[in-house]
């Protein structure tokens, strides 16, 4: 589920999209598997579903808008016959949200087909896609996805991995394929790791690629380990071959999967998602002391930084904001006076535990400052003496350019307002945001992308106009 645009509220950095595939003996098993693998990814992106089956080498596609569940029936899994699949759920960061911009992406070329899914935004895309043009090219998505599929298809022989390795040569920014070619699964990660990938496998032999490990354990699969930055992976009848397409030594994994986005079950990079949160709770009760009678974090992602700010001050853990687990998507534009019941159909306090107490509210992030504002004041209308926010991570001055849907960056409320003016405007006692050093000690001092926090980004960037 989103944190994101409820009700015309956004408030929140926006899920990226989540990528499957499979390479097995079975043939009828790899739509259902895909299937349930991007059921465990949903969260990373509910506008389309799609899943593309390789029977042989002849790709048929079946995708549609909505969830997972609302997309594949029991007989279209049926019906996707093959010995490899790849799946995708979409959350749109590029490309207008339609059925033309649902992935897998298809495309034909001299000795076959290719299919392709792809997490993450190129920052050089629009170069690329004027060149394929004004070569004879045409493209029917706005999906910068498109450009590595047609330049794929545009390069390949006989040997199409020639082609996937050229191509990601070319290309710059943040990407995970799952590619379907000449009957052959391949997985891919950019040279600086920004987006995540994971191998795995199943008791029934079969190889699974994945955004978070999460997918592999729904399918009571065994995680072997993550997709090395600037690693092609290419998983066929003899197994496992690995490809190092790029010697970059410097690795820069999105901090905020972590932070937000992975579910706390994954392992991404070797670092258990839900232990690095609550370390980050952890680290931010040390930060900032505070005298309060009970600590609650915003359900879900700033639940594990709430128990570990509880553990550490010896505040207590509660229960207090009931999360509505039906709601979907719901994009109606409200009044003001709407807005708070808006918030409301999501999350309700529990005013049980909430009367008469100086509460500490966590919140996994403080991106634009509109839904805070508005939790802060159904607390307090729930009876709470005091309201103190904290972020369990830094604050966020500086758009995503890699495969995550930001803001303009004078829509994010830390790069226009001090700290004082933000405490303020949110109407918290006490607004405090996660160091960045602290930061890296909950991710155990490794390297990360921070560009959203310092703008110091691994690869170049556009300007916020292009």
């Amino acid at each position: 589920m989103s944190n994101t645009d409820f009700f015309g509220l956004k408030d929140k950095m926006e899920e990226e999209c989540g990528v499957f595939g499979v390479y097995s003996k079975d043939i009828n098993k790899v739509a259902q598997f895909t299937y349930y693998g991007l059921y465990s990814l949903q969260h990373r992106g509910q506008e389309s579903a799609g899943i593309s089956v390789s029977n042989f080498g002849e790709i048929v596609t079946y995708k549609g808008m909505g969830l997972a569940a609302d997309v594949f029936s029991q007989d279209t899994l049926e019906s996707l016959v093959g010995n490899a699949a790849i799946g995708h759920v979409r959350y749109a960061t590029t490309g207008a949200c339609r059925i033309e911009n649902a992935q897998p992406l298809e495309s034909r070329y001299k000795y076959g087909q290719i299919a392709i899914a792809h997490n993450g935004n190129l920052t050089n895309a629009k170069v690329i896609r004027e060149l394929l043009e004004d070569g004879g090219s045409t493209f029917s998505t706005t999906l910068d996805s498109e450009v590595i599929v047609k330049m794929i298809a545009r390069k390949a022989t006989q040997n199409v991995q020639e082609a996937i390795r050229s191509t990601v040569g070319a290309i710059k920014g943040a990407y995970a394929l799952t590619i379907l070619a000449n009957n052959k699964l391949i997985g891919v990660r950019d040279p600086y790791g920004i987006r995540p990938l994971c191998l795995g496998k199943t008791e029934c032999g079969a190889y699974i690629l994945a955004s978070e490990s999460c997918a592999i354990d729904t399918l009571g699969g065994t995680f072997i380990r993550d997709i090395l930055p600037g690693e092609m992976v290419i998983i066929d009848e003899n197994g496992v071959e690995s490809i190092m397409y790029s010697e970059n030594k410097t690795k820069a994994p999105c901090s905020f999967e972590h932070i937000y986005f992975a579910r706390p079950d994954s392992i991404i990079d070797g670092l258990n998602v839900y232990e690095s949160r609550v370390e980050a709770g952890k680290l931010l009760a040390r930060q900032k002391k505070i005298d309060a009678d009970i600590v609650i974090g915003v359900p879900d992602s700033g639940i594990p930084a709430a128990i570990g700010y509880a553990k550490e001050s010896g505040i207590p853990y509660g229960i207090g904001l009931i999360k509505n687990k039906y709601i979907g998507r719901t994009f109606i534009k409200p009044t003001q006076e709407l807005r708070e019941k808006a918030v409301m159909v999501k999350l309700n306090p529990l005013k049980v535990n909430i009367e008469g107490k100086r509460v500490i509210i966590i919140d996994d992030s403080l991106v634009r400052g509109t839904t805070s504002k508005i939790l802060i004041s159904i607390i307090r209308k729930a009876g709470a003496k005091e309201v103190h926010f904290l972020s369990a991570s830094p604050a966020v001055k500086y758009p995503c350019y890699f495969g995550i849907d930001t803001a303009r960056r004078n829509e994010l409320i830390a790069s226009r307002l001090t700290v004082e003016e933000i405490r303020e405007e949110i109407d918290a006692d006490t607004l405090d945001y996660l160091s960045l050093d602290n930061m890296y000690k909950s991710l155990k001092g490794c390297e990360y992308c921070v560009g959203c926090f310092n703008g110091a980004y691994p690869v170049d960037t556009p300007t916020e106009e292009e």
